[in-house]
């Protein structure tokens, strides 16, 4: 049954695949066990054991009964939660017919609606402002840093 996970790399069994899931993974407060793969950003960029997705893996050693023609759904919408509860196959069809926008952001924002669109916007311009705090957080300690290196006194 592994063995039709592609990109899984060959030295797991269902047993330590299953381990291997466990320990990279952490549960949330709404109940979704979230898998930390490869990589820093979360979501569709999250592979991991090989080059194989998590939430596949996830489905073929917790739930069994893989078909690698139909898609592994995500009935919570995350995309790198590995609960079995939470994930079903579906027909590739089905699946973009179940994709709907969450009217919260992944941080738990209220998205807001676009108006020219009428749908909700796909940036989410509370973390979008937070981000740039950050970023001009960082940006003026590094230009701190550099005039202190230089010997002048910030104005």
């Amino acid at each position: 049954m592994v063995s039709q996970i592609n990109g899984l790399s060959r030295h797991f069994t269902e047993d330590t695949l299953r381990a291997y899931l466990l320990t990279r993974a952490t549960r949330t407060d709404n109940g979704c066990l979230i898998v930390r793969g490869y990589g820093g950003r979360r979501g569709v960029y999250q592979k991991l054991a090989g080059r194989a997705w998590a939430h596949v893996a996830a489905y073929v050693v917790f739930v069994g009964g893989y078909d690698p023609a139909l898609e592994v759904h995500h009935d919570c919408g995350a995309p790198d939660c590995i609960e079995p509860t939470h994930l079903r196959q579906l027909s590739h069809a089905d699946n973009c017919r179940e994709r709907t926008q969450r009217p919260q952001c992944r941080n738990g924002h209220d998205r807001e609606i676009d108006p020219s669109t009428g749908r909700f916007r796909r940036v989410c311009r509370t973390c979008n402002r937070e981000a740039q705090q950050r970023w001009r957080e960082r940006q003026a300690a590094e230009v701190a840093e550099a005039r202190a290196a230089y010997g002048r006194m910030p104005s």
